[in-house]
């Protein structure tokens, strides 16, 4: 039987830059915007 190499990955953990962060950041600013205008239009119809 022949040796196999395994492949090792090495998984660095680095730290999000200023673009993914800010891009997360308006990704949840726009949902939460989208609940705010279902809670205020579910509100609306309500009264």
């Amino acid at each position: 039987m022949a040796k196999t190499k395994k492949k090792v990955q090495h998984n660095v953990e680095r730290k999000p830059s200023k673009r993914d962060r800010r891009m997360k950041m308006v990704v949840y600013l726009m949902i939460v915007a989208m609940l705010g205008s279902i809670v205020s239009s579910g509100l609306a119809y309500i009264f």
